[in-house]
Order: C-alpha cells, then sequence, then structure tokens
C-alpha cells in the first residue's frame, strides 16, 4: 500500500528544508506554492498577480542563497506574498492586510527575512546598494540581491542608483523581473544557454585575463577590445545599457523555467565580480488562469472564489470619488481644449484613463516618475495649457522637491488633483494620504482645498480648471461619495471662502474635507446634549476664510477643527490665526483640533482607523466634552 502523498510545501519548515530538495522536486513546490497563494489571497485580497508572477524566482532565490544573511530586498513589495510563505508565515498568511496580521508588504518589523520595508517603488537597487557597501566597510561576506520589475524600472531613481552601484563597482545583483515584455520578447533555449555561458566562471575567467592583457595595450587598442567584448556581449543580450552603467549584464532567460534560473542564479553568486544584472522573463498571473485572462492580471483583489476567479464587490450605494473627478474633468475638457491630465502609471487608480479615452492625444501617462510628471506639468503650464497632475497623496510625497521649486516658486497654474487622501485601510502606512494639506499648505501662492462630498469635488474640478494665477489642488479620499444629488456642471468656487452647514450657538465644527459627515453626525449628538452646534466646511486650507474663522470664534465657546491630514495642516493653519488675530487672548474661546494621529497606523479598516484618530462623529464629540472639562457621558449641566 503506497504511503499517503505529503506536499513539499508541508514539509519547508525553515528554508533549510528547501535547500535540501533537488532541483528537480522544486518545481512540484512551485505549484503548491502556488496553490497555497491563490487560496489565501481569495480569503483576504490582495495584490495576487504579481506573486503569481515571481513564484519559481522567489524559490531559486531561496534555495541558492544564505537568507537571510544574504539581503533580499523585493522592489514595491507586491510581489513579496510567495516570499512570506517560505519564510516562517505561511501560518499566519490567512490574516493579510488584516488587523495585527501580516503587512501586504515587505516590513522589516515583522521578519528578519524582510531586510527593508517598501510600499513605493524603485528604492531596491538603492537600498541594496547601502547594505553592499555596509556589508563591505564591516567586513561581512555578504550576497544581496535587489529584485526590481520592468514598470519600476521606468523611475529615475532605478538609474541613479545603478550609476553609483557601477562606479563603486559593488558586489551586488539586480534581478530585472520583466513581466510586460517591455524590453525583450520571450526567451528560447539559446538565449536560455548564453545567460548560462556569460554567467559562467569559465567565461569570466577568460574575460578577465583578456581584460589584464587589453589593458596593457596601447590605449586605441585597448578601447577596442573593450568595445569589442561589449559588442559580443550586447549582440545576443541586448544589454548595452547596463554595460553603459557598469552593470554585468545576463540574460534575458525564463523567470519560470528552474533549468534557465539556478544555473544562472548560481553563477550570479559565483562570479566575484562587480554589479551583475540578471534580466528574467516572467508572466504576471503565471498559474491561475483568471489572473492570466484579466487585463491587469489581477494586480489587486478583493476576496474572491477561487474556481471562478469572481471577486466579491460590493454594490456602490453613491458614484467613487474618482470617478466623479474623472467625469467632471472631462466635462471641463470638452469645454476647453488647453486641459491636459497628467498621471505616473496610474490611469485606472486616478480615473485619467476616462479622459484618455475621450481625448487621447491630451492625456499623458509618464510612468513610475512623480518627480517628472510634476517637472513636464509645469512646462506645459508654462506655455499656457492647463495641466491635472492626478497623482494618490502618498505618491506625490515624492515629487516634492519639483512641487516647491518647478511648480510653486515659478508661480505655475499647475492643477493637482489628489486621490487617496485620508486612510486607506489595508494598504497600511505606506500607502495612507496622511501629509499633503500640510506639505502644500506651507507653500507661498498655493491654493489648497478639500473636497467635503461629491458636489463639491465637481464644483473644484471646475474652480481649478478656470484658475491661471498660480497652483492649485483639491484632496479628496479612496471609495464611494455620500450620495448627494450632483450637478450637471460644477459651481465656481470663490478662491479662500467657506460655507455654514448648520447653525448653532455655543460649538462649532469647522471641518476640512470628508469628515463634514461625521461632524454633522456629531452635531446631532452634541445637540441632543442640550449644545447647539454649527457646522461649516472650510474648503480651503490655504487661503483660510479668516472671516468665517472670526465669526466662529467670536460667536461659539467651543471651536473644534477636523481633518484627515497630519499635524501641522489645517487645524495649524487655523491656531496660527487665531493667535495673530488675538481670539485665543482672554481665555474664552475653548479651542481643540482633531487629526490624524501623529503615528503610522497598520493596516485595519479605514473606519476603524478613523476611530483610532478620533474622526468619527463619537471622537469628535469626545473632543468638545474634553475641551468643556468633561468626561464623555457627563451630561449634567452641558446645556447650561
Amino acid at each position: 500500500m503506497k504511503k499517503p502523498h505529503t506536499p513539499l510545501l508541508d514539509t519547508i519548515d525553515s528554508l533549510d528544508n528547501l535547500r535540501s530538495l533537488s532541483d528537480g522536486q522544486l518545481p512540484q513546490l512551485a505549484t503548491e506554492l502556488r496553490e497555497e497563494l491563490v487560496d489565501a489571497v481569495s480569503q483576504t485580497g490582495g495584490h495576487l498577480g504579481a506573486g503569481l508572477g515571481v513564484v519559481e524566482l522567489t524559490i531559486a532565490i531561496h534555495a541558492i542563497f544564505n537568507t537571510p544573511h544574504d539581503r533580499l530586498i523585493w522592489d514595491v513589495g507586491h510581489q513579496c506574498y510567495p516570499h512570506k510563505i517560505l519564510t516562517g508565515r505561511r501560518e499566519r498568511i490567512r490574516t493579510l492586510r488584516q488587523v495585527d496580521g501580516v503587512s501586504g508588504f515587505t516590513k522589516r518589523r515583522e521578519s528578519e527575512f524582510d531586510p527593508f520595508g517598501a510600499g513605493h517603488s524603485s528604492t531596491s537597487i538603492s537600498a541594496g546598494l547601502g547594505m553592499a557597501v555596509a556589508s563591505e566597510i564591516k567586513g561581512i561576506d555578504r550576497q544581496v540581491i535587489s529584485v526590481i520589475g520592468d514598470g519600476a524600472m521606468s523611475a529615475g531613481m532605478a538609474y541613479e542608483a545603478m550609476n553609483n552601484a557601477g562606479a563603486l563597482d559593488a558586489r551586488m545583483i539586480v534581478i530585472l523581473n520583466d513581466n510586460d515584455m517591455s524590453i525583450a520578447p520571450p526567451t528560447g533555449a539559446m538565449s536560455a544557454y548564453l545567460a548560462r555561458l556569460v554567467s559562467g566562471k569559465t567565461y569570466l575567467s577568460i574575460r578577465e585575463t583578456a581584460k589584464q592583457i587589453a589593458e596593457k595595450l596601447p590605449r586605441f587598442l585597448h578601447e577596442k577590445a573593450r568595445r569589442t567584448e561589449e559588442f559580443a556581449r550586447g549582440f545576443w543580450s541586448g544589454g548595452t545599457l547596463f554595460d553603459e552603467l557598469g552593470f554585468y549584464y545576463v540574460g534575458p532567460i525564463d523567470g519560470h523555467d528552474f533549468d534557465h534560473l539556478l544555473p544562472v542564479l548560481r553563477n550570479a553568486r559565483d562570479a566575484g565580480i562587480g554589479p551583475i544584472l540578471v534580466h528574467v522573463i516572467t508572466k504576471k498571473g503565471k498559474g491561475y488562469a483568471p489572473a492570466e485572462a484579466s487585463a491587469d492580471k489581477y494586480h489587486g483583489v478583493s476576496k474572491f472564489d477561487v474556481i471562478t476567479g469572481t471577486q466579491a464587490k460590493p454594490v456602490p450605494n453613491a458614484p467613487s470619488y474618482t470617478k466623479v473627478f474623472a467625469q467632471a474633468l472631462v466635462e471641463e475638457a470638452r469645454l476647453d481644449d488647453k486641459i491636459v491630465g497628467v498621471t505616473a502609471a496610474m490611469p485606472d487608480g486616478t480615473g485619467l484613463d476616462t479622459l484618455a479615452e475621450a481625448f487621447p492625444k491630451r492625456c499623458f501617462d509618464v510612468g513610475i516618475a512623480e518627480q517628472h510628471a510634476v517637472t513636464f506639468a509645469a512646462g506645459l503650464a508654462s506655455e499656457g495649457l492647463k495641466p491635472f497632475v492626478a497623482i494618490y497623496s502618498t505618491f506625490l510625497q515624492r515629487a516634492y522637491d519639483q512641487v516647491v521649486h518647478d511648480v510653486s516658486i515659478q508661480n505655475l497654474p499647475v492643477r493637482f488633483p489628489i486621490d487617496r487622501a485620508g486612510y486607506v485601510g489595508a494598504d497600511g502606512p505606506t500607502h495612507a494620504g496622511t501629509f499633503d494639506t500640510t506639505f502644500l499648505a506651507t507653500l507661498p501662492g498655493f491654493v489648497v482645498m478639500a473636497a467635503s462630498d461629491e458636489a463639491e469635488l465637481k464644483h473644484m474640478v471646475r474652480t481649478a480648471a478656470a484658475y491661471d494665477e498660480g497652483p492649485i489642488s483639491f484632496r479628496y479620499p479612496r471609495g464611494e461619495g455620500v450620495g448627494v444629488e450632483l450637478p450637471e456642471r460644477g459651481d465656481l468656487l470663490e478662491i479662500g471662502k467657506g460655507r455654514i452647514v448648520k447653525e448653532g450657538t455655543r460649538v462649532a465644527l469647522l471641518s476640512f474635507g470628508t469628515r463634514l459627515q461625521e461632524c454633522l453626525m456629531a452635531a446631532e449628538e452634541l445637540e441632543s446634549y442640550g449644545l447647539s452646534t454649527t457646522v461649516a466646511d472650510a474648503r480651503f486650507a490655504k487661503p483660510l476664510d479668516h472671516d468665517l474663522i472670526a465669526r466662529l470664534a467670536s460667536e461659539h465657546e467651543v471651536l473644534i477643527t477636523v481633518e484627515e491630514g497630519s499635524v501641522g495642516g489645517f487645524g495649524s493653519h487655523v491656531a496660527q490665526a487665531l493667535v495673530e488675530n488675538g481670539k485665543l487672548d482672554n481665555g474664552a474661546l475653548r479651542f481643540r483640533s482633531v487629526f490624524m494621529e501623529d503615528d503610522y497606523v497598520n493596516q485595519m479598516s479605514p473606519d476603524a482607523m478613523y476611530a483610532s484618530s478620533n474622526l468619527d462623529a463619537r471622537g469628535i464629540v469626545a473632543k468638545v466634552f474634553e475641551a468643556l472639562g468633561k468626561e464623555l457621558g457627563d451630561q449634567a449641566q452641558l446645556g447650561a
């Protein structure tokens, strides 16, 4: 009687078990790992396609290199789920992106196998170079492997790091995971053979000997010999660009074929030369038919049925803010041919794909290059066009120098629609839209707006389109709107003017952004305690509505500002205005601010995140009680 089959994955209690497997067993392990990944993500949601594409590569790296002593850095981290399953987190993988669960990205505090945290792209080569240099200074014999995707290679930072690594002749390996065939076509047996050949010790030894001989030749002959060797390899591999940056290029090779991967990675490990770039071709979504058939290869998914691939999607009660923005921008673009859109590799996420469909020659996706996107838009604006640079709040941080120097100092009318403002839930702190109000409102001449609902967002799109005096931004969150009636076209807002939404006499809640609905619910509760409450929508953090702030301060006992942003933002600007106008001199006004807590909040639901920062109705009510010197629940004499 045959013994029951034991899955290989069940035997991987540590990487020692993985490294004890034969090369011939690894394809079976890859099949099991892929099945485990699909099953886990079907229960949690997350980034599936990228992980499916690197299953074989992940196994090969951990089989060949001595991780965690050898450092493995995954760029962005979308593809790190197979890595987490193999490195001691399989039992917790179904807590992925949940409260107190496994992070959706690499995270230093989570595991020694995650030497560098990520979430934004194109950082892996820089970080890896730093680790390689640190190891050399400390005298530690260590391999450093950075895995970066072809999309992430569109960012200038990757090339800055490669240029530096080449100049330092650093001992590090960069694996270019090309899953979009954007650099090279699929590769065959001859290419794989050549990759093994040129990465092997025999070729490298001959190459090194030839280099030493060439160095003794007259200069012009030495240069010709060098170029001949580079041309010979470049002819077969196309690696000239990387050679010019100082890397020894190997590839392209099939990233799903262990017969190709294993010998090349072993050769790279044992080469003993400066920086090496191994170019592997993979298929995003590999091995799961619904992902392979999907246009985005299941890049990011909600919970889904494993058999059919059908994702569980809630029925929306209102259009998303992103959709409202996209439609409003197209409406304005039909009326104004100077309007153009710019995005940094996020046309779908920002809604600019809608503009691209309507006006394909007036929409530009510049790749993962936020810095370039902003300065490119500044150039457009300098020639009289009206660029809308749609970038998530978390990614706009990457272009702050360009916002300051290329837009703000020159007072160019670049428009910044800022999506994903506020907490974003399962993506955690790397993707939260926390800081944009704070870092933009400090800049002279900048107009900084936040929409409180979908109708206000339409007003702000039209206002931004019409505003030509300088840079202007408007922020809005991820997800659905609140269901208000939408105007056919937005109204022009008066710059720097807010609005009163509800009149009261004792407490004033001044909201900046979509916490306005929570303020209205808080006002209802406060009214039940006998506290007559005014609710106002600031609309602008810069310029502030000083008349509105002065009125609220003069006519109310308590003034609370509420915002989905960090300390130093809207509330800080209001406090400064109150101080300068003497509104806090006599102590009659009790002023407080509610904002996103001064910490990086780990993944949980957005509602839980807002509650943790007191940015829900209950937290706002508690802040009013605090200002009055009362505990929440102490209702005695509140109405007096």
